[in-house]
Order: structure tokens, then C-alpha cells, then sequence
């Protein structure tokens, strides 16, 4: 079904693949006449080529990347627009959309959601950029349908920011990577390694692009193959698959923790840009005659079967024929799994939920920019025609990607056919990928076509004591559930047949309700803000010394964004940096703030002019300990805050959050024996933090002890490879360690600023 190579690979001619190895050039010249080289060969993918075209550097390993166009969502393009603003800017130098499609329900803290999305039309009107207002499109379905072009590059400060079955090279990062593009800075990264996902075959009837993903996902999750890389997909196969299909195995590639991904274009790929009015955006793209990849993947699509990622993570992945056959044992499995993730906080099973042998399920949810496209729905009305989901415990609800998608499904029928069933329909609406919508009753269990099934992700709070958990599926399986009454049934069941669907897109709905600056800025305009909408509070510069103290210790296998800064009903204070704050690790680590704030109030003191051994007793203790090492260090010379430590934290969203809050609470680092994505490092760094690596094994400090870094600032000025650092005890320092990984100089400039904010500041 898969495999993977664990060298690199040359594909030749787009058809066929030579292994690296003494051999392969000699193989590759009697197969092509070329002589080349593997740098040469290096050069000929595609992802090369489009990095090259939007590279600024002289140099092509050490990139400095001008995207064309920027996308938000209403979770982080306030604090995005705030931080620019407090830099100066005067307009968008490209186009930026603001979409509105994850704090859409008024629900929690009175108009706080609807400022924000007032305070982004009039920072479209302003700054001259695109506004799409609730309900309209989910972030990726629109940049799907308006800006994506073969060829093009795209960042989103969502993490899903995938369009590279379009032919886009796109993106998903932190807030402030987005504030240095519109202050015309550039995205500095290294030259990723490109691994080739070589597709043969087709998939068979009842198989979705969910069940191609979730097979990739659990193939090389655990052993970072294709980590902080570039996954590019060739092959025969790619050519029997639709567009709606391509993208939605592309948008999960964000779960393998792939830098980006693109694809070959072809004739489908033209099509759907035709279709939507934007044909001259298409271009064909292919790798070269003989093109290296630093890691190969196969695939046979035909040998896919229908798949299910079990709680609590996308790589938990099992074939529902699998799972059906071996309940006991994996159900086992997940509760292990479980305690490990949950603490222990509560009990959780889904033994209870197997009756007569077969796994009941509560719920059923497709959504958003993973299962609401054109085909998944009408796939699911089409298994789901003239069955019924029942009246008992038992729900499904459909929200399609965006308005237009929604309008054809009500003009072809499938809408109807779904409705008929008992199925709710629902708008455009993240919702119930970030535990905005649709959360479960306490102990139920969520099949869904969206992107994530982390930890209350859904939207329980284990801090109340509840727990509801999610597997991942594909549209069509989540139908045929629904259609068994929740009994879990595998699409390629079903009996009957999947037609195709022509999808006819109507370009009304976004003239009309859409608003386009046309990139042109209009200074007049007044900026609405609400009353919840605040800036960001003053942040200092590194110190020549720290005095750290550990307030959170997780030795989780990883540690996700979600963990350390919670979605759902949370978010709607995403436009309050303290308000927020207060959030922060509140369900992995309910003592985290507390602590944090605590120590925090040495370093207000500090920035106010005032003894911070006063302002905390206690420092008089570790700092006569730190004197007598070190008698050099004291007034003047000396920052205090908190660190945390995490095994592998950063999988999951983008969201900046994660690392800002810590940094208002007064976070100066994290320590990790490594992280699990690039874009939860660069938000430590663009946040002034430190992000620390520490050797696996066993820690030279536990929590809530106190931890010193002498001249941590010269250390970070002179690129010192080790940072020293010491464990703070009753009779002594304990001498230990850490590194900071390779920075970049305008990386070590922020760190030494404090904060993006202030290397920026005007």
C-alpha cells in the first residue's frame, strides 16, 4: 500500500524511480542521455524551481522567500494587524484576505467576535485588502477558489495553508512571520529537503482523499520523515484523481509536520481554475527529466482502504476493517494511549461503546477546509440517499467549505438528500475543528471529516471534569455510519454507486458580499476597535543574565499547540493578549499561570525601577546563592521570568498564541529535547523566547525550581554553540547545559530586542 524509501531517489521522466545508491547516476544517464549530478538532479523538482522564482538571496540553501499573497482568519489577524501597526504600516504591500470563519458565533464575551471582524473590513479599507465576512467561506476554501495560482507562493497564519494541488506553494505560520511580509521583510528558512509521494493506481469506489491521507499520516508521523520538508506529489496516479480529491489529501499534509507540499498540474488542475473564472492562473507543472528527492514515498491508491484515526491524534490511524476485527485489543490501546495524554484527569473509554460487537458512534461531523469540499458532500448525500440517521442519540452535521459550494448542493439536489436523512446543514464554519461547534456530550465519541482530534479539541474541558473524544474518517465512511444509525461501516459497503458531479461555480456570491480593496489603501479610514481589542503590553529587551524558574514540566511524547494555548470558546479573547493569557496551558496545567505570574512580578519590578527581591521574597535566597558564584551579577544586570519544559511541543495550529502568551506571563524560554514543527520555534523566537534544546534523558532540574543563565545575552550576541546554565539548590549551583540550534541573524537580533514588536518598532 505504502512504502518508504529510506535513502533518496531519482524519478525519471515523471514515471519511474531509481533508488540512491554507487549505480544510480550511470541508471539515470542510460535512461535519459543526461549527465548530471545529485545537486543538479536537486534542482529539477518542482518545489526548487518555485522557490527559486520568489527567493530574494544570492544563495539557495540560506532562503529569503517574498510570498504573493498573505491569508488570516479572525483568531490571529488582529493581533497580525496590531503588531504591523506598531511598526509602522501604511498598507498591504500584496494581497491580504481577512476571512471570518472561525469566531462566526456570537456566543461568548458579547460583541467581542463581531468587533474583530468589524475591526478587520475597516483594516481592509485602510491598509487595502480583502475582507470575506462570516459565513461566506472557511480561510482555505476561499483561497482556494480566489487566490491560489500555479507556481505562486502563499502564507497563511493558519497552519492547514495548503494549496499545492493547485499548483500553490503555501505556507502555514505564526502571526509574525506575516507581520515581517507586510512590513516587507522576507521568510528566511533554510533549503528544505523535497521528498517525492509517488501515487500509482486509483482508488477504489467507497475510498476518499481522507483515507489517502490518514494512510500517509500514520506511515510517517512517528519518524519525522517528511518533518520541516517539502512533499511533492508525481506519479501516474496523480492523473486519475480530481481536483476536489488532490486537495484533500494535500490539506492534511500539515499532520505528517511537511513544511509545505505541491503537486504536478494537469489537465483536471486547469479545469478547476477555469471553472473558477481564474484560468489564466493555471500553469502545467512538472519535474524535471531526472529529478532528486531526498526521500521517496509509493503509494498505490488502489490498495487504500477506508481508514480511521482513533483518539487523540491524526497518526493513531487503523483501517475501519481493522479496527471492526480487533476491538478489544485497540480499543485497549487507545485508553493507554489516553492516560498518557489525558494525566489521568479523568476516565476515559470506549469499551461502553461497543454493543453486540460493533463500535457505536454519537456523532458524525464533515467540515471545513479538510471534509467540506464539492465531492465529499455529494459523495455522502448519494450513500445516504434513502436511509435515515434515526431518532435516538445520534447526529451529523454538514458544513460546506463555503457559500458557493453550499448554493451548488442546493441546485443539484444533494443538499436535499442529505436534509431528508435527519442531517443538519450548516455555514462556512471552522467551528468544529477548533471545539467551536458541535462539541459532544460528556463520554460521547465524534466521527468527522476535519483535520485534527487532539485532546478536547472538540471542545470538552477536562478542567470540568468532561471528556468527549474524535476520530478522524472520510466523508463517504462518515456517511455510511450515519446511515447504519452510527454503527461503524466502512464506504466501500455500500452497495450502491457514487455518481460525479459537475461543480458550476457562481461568482456572485463573493462580488456581492466580498469586499475588495483591489490593493488600494485609503489612509482616511478610521480603524474600529472594540472594547476587548488591546494592544500588546511592553515587552524588555534580553538582560545580560536570567534567573528562570521552571513552572510547567511535560513529558508528553508532544506536546500541541492546543495543549499550551486551548481553542475553542478560549479564542474569542485572541484580541486581548493578558485576557488570553490567563488561558494558557489551563487544561494541560492548571497551575501554570498562577506560577508564571508569580515570578513575573520580579521582572515588573525590575522594568518599573523597583528591588525585585522585594517584589518576591524569595529571589533574596536564590540570588545570595547565584552572588556567591557569581558576585558580578545584581542590580542592573539581572531579568527574571518563567520556562517551561516539554519533550516535543508545537504539533498542531499555527496559532502564535501558543508562544505570545507565555511571553505575557513572562516567559523568556522553553526547553525541549526538540520541537516538533518550525513554525512553534519561529513563534518562540519572534516572541523574544528562547527556544532551548536539552539532551534526552534525565533532567538537572523539576519543576518549580530555579534556573540561571550568566551573560545568556552575549552568549546569544557571539552564537555561543552550548549555553551554560545552572540549577539553583539550597547549597549551590548544579552546572548543566542546553543549546540554542542554528539562528539566523535577524532571529538572534529579535531575541536580543525582546520581541518582533521592538526589533520593528518605529
Amino acid at each position: 500500500m505504502i512504502s518508504v524509501f529510506e535513502g533518496g531517489a531519482y524519478l525519471v521522466n515523471g514515471t519511474e524511480i531509481i533508488q540512491d545508491g554507487p549505480q544510480a547516476l550511470s541508471a539515470v544517464k542510460a535512461k535519459t542521455g543526461l549527465d548530471t549530478t545529485k545537486d543538479m538532479a536537486r534542482q529539477e523538482t518542482i518545489a526548487y524551481n518555485i522557490l527559486k522564482e520568489h527567493n530574494t538571496s544570492d544563495n539557495m540553501e540560506k532562503l529569503k522567500i517574498k510570498f504573493d499573497k498573505l491569508t488570516s482568519h479572525d483568531i490571529t489577524f488582529v493581533g497580525i494587524i496590531q503588531t504591523a501597526r506598531a511598526s509602522g504600516l501604511e498598507r498591504f504591500p500584496v494581497p491580504y484576505v481577512l476571512t471570518n470563519c472561525h469566531n462566526s458565533l456570537c456566543a461568548v464575551g458579547g460583541t467581542i467576535n463581531e468587533d474583530d471582524h468589524m475591526f478587520g473590513l475597516s483594516c481592509a479599507k485602510k491598509y487595502g485588502g480583502v475582507y470575506v465576512p462570516p459565513h461566506q467561506a472557511v480561510i482555505h476554501q476561499y483561497a482556494r477558489e480566489m487566490l491560489s495560482g500555479s507556481g505562486k507562493m502563499i502564507l497563511g497564519s493558519d497552519s492547514h495553508t495548503r494549496y499545492g494541488a493547485l499548483g500553490t506553494m503555501a505556507m502555514g505560520e505564526g502571526g509574525p512571520e506575516l507581520v515581517k511580509q507586510l512590513l516587507n521583510q522576507t521568510y528566511d528558512i533554510n533549503m528544505p529537503g523535497v521528498v517525492g509521494v509517488y501515487l500509482t493506481g486509483e482508488p477504489v469506489k467507497g475510498v476518499g482523499p481522507q483515507d489517502v491521507a490518514l494512510a500517509i499520516i500514520g506511515e510517517v508521523f512517528d519518524s519525522g520523515y517528511v518533518k520541516n520538508k517539502v512533499m511533492e506529489f508525481v506519479g501516474p496516479g496523480v492523473s486519475g484523481l480530481s481536483a476536489d480529491f488532490r486537495i484533500g489529501i494535500d490539506v492534511m499534509t500539515t499532520e505528517t509536520t511537511c513544511l509545505s507540499s505541491i503537486w504536478r498540474t494537469d489537465e483536471e488542475i486547469r479545469e478547476y481554475y477555469d471553472i473558477h473564472g481564474r484560468v489564466e492562473e493555471y500553469k502545467e507543472l512538472n519535474p524535471g527529466a531526472a529529478a532528486y528527492y531526498d526521500g521517496m514515498i509509493t503509494i498505490d491508491l488502489s490498495a487504500i482502504r477506508p481508514m480511521i484515526a482513533m483518539p487523540f491524534h491524526p497518526s493513531n490511524t487503523y483501517t475501519i476493517e481493522e479496527l471492526n476485527a480487533n476491538l478489544t485489543d485497540i480499543l485497549d490501546d487507545v485508553e493507554k494511549k489516553a492516560a498518557v495524554s489525558l494525566d489521568g484527569a479523568v476516565d476515559f473509554t470506549l469499551k461502553n461503546k461497543v454493543k453486540n460487537g460493533k463500535l457505536l458512534v454519537d456523532q458524525g461531523i464533515i467540515a471545513g477546509c479538510a471534509g467540506g469540499g464539492f465531492e465529499n458532500i455529494c459523495a455522502a448525500a448519494d450513500i445516504m440517499k434513502g436511509s435515515y440517521i434515526g431518532s435516538d442519540g445520534f447526529t451529523l452535521s454538514v458544513y460546506p467549505a463555503s457559500m458557493p459550494v453550499y448554493m451548488e448542493l442546493i441546485k443539484n439536489g444533494c443538499a436535499a438528500s442529505l436534509l431528508e436523512t435527519g442531517a443538519v446543514m450548516k455555514t462556512a464554519f471552522c467551528g468544529p475543528c477548533f471545539g467551536a461547534g458541535d462539541t459532544p456530550a460528556n463520554n460521547a465519541f465524534s466521527i468527522r471529516h476535519s483535520t485534527r482530534n487532539f485532546p478536547n479539541r472538540e471542545g470538552s474541558k477536562l478542567q470540568n471534569g468532561q471528556i468527549s473524544s474524535v476520530a478522524l474518517m472520510d466523508a463517504r465512511s462518515i456517511a455510511a455510519t450515519a446511515a447504519n444509525k452510527g454503527v461503524l461501516t466502512a464506504a466501500t459497503e455500500f452497495e450502491g454507486s457514487i455518481q460525479k458531479y459537475q461543480y458550476h461555480f457562481d461568482s456572485k456570491i463573493y462580488e456581492n458580499r466580498v469586499f475588495d480593496a483591489k490593493g488600494q489603501a485609503d489612509s482616511s479610514v478610521e480603524i474600529q476597535f472594540g472594547p476587548n481589542i488591546k494592544d500588546w503590553p511592553a515587552m524588555t529587551e534580553l538582560p545580560e543574565n536570567l534567573v528562570l524558574r521552571v513552572v510547567s514540566e511535560i513529558h508528553d511524547p508532544v506536546t500541541t499547540t492546543d495543549e499550551l494555548i486551548p481553542s475553542g470558546e478560549t479564542s474569542s479573547y485572541r484580541s486581548n493578549p493578558l485576557g488570553l493569557a490567563e488561558f494558557t496551558l489551563s487544561r494541560k496545567d492548571p497551575a501554570y499561570v498562577g506560577l508564571a505570574k508569580d515570578i513575573q512580578t520580579a521582572q515588573k519590578a525590575v522594568m518599573e525601577g523597583k528591588c525585585p527581591l522585594e517584589a518576591k521574597p524569595e529571589l533574596k535566597d536564590v540570588m545570595k546563592v547565584i552572588e556567591e558564584a557569581f558576585p558580578g551579577v545584581g542590580k542592573g544586570n539581572v531579568g527574571f521570568g518563567s520556562t517551561i519544559f516539554a519533550v516535543k511541543p508545537g504539533d498542531g495550529s499555527a496559532r502564535e498564541q501558543a508562544a505570545s502568551c507565555q511571553k505575557v506571563l513572562g516567559g523568556w524560554a522553553n526547553i525541549a529535547n526538540e520541537y516538533a514543527t518550525k513554525r512553534y520555534r519561529s513563534n518562540l523566537i519572534n516572541w523574544g523566547m528562547l527556544p532551548f534544546l536539552i539532551e534526552k534523558g534525565e533532567l538537572p532540574f523539576k519543576n518549580k525550581d530555579y534556573l540561571f543563565f550568566p551573560g545568556i545575552r552575549k552568549a546569544v550576541a557571539e552564537k555561543a554553540d552550548e549555553i551554560e546554565a545552572y540549577q539553583v539548590g539550597e547549597t549551590g549551583l548544579k552546572k548543566f547545559s542546553v543549546r540554542l540550534g542554528e539562528l539566523t541573524e535577524e532571529e538572534r537580533q529579535i531575541i536580543l530586542k525582546g520581541c518582533l514588536i521592538n526589533y520593528n518598532r518605529v
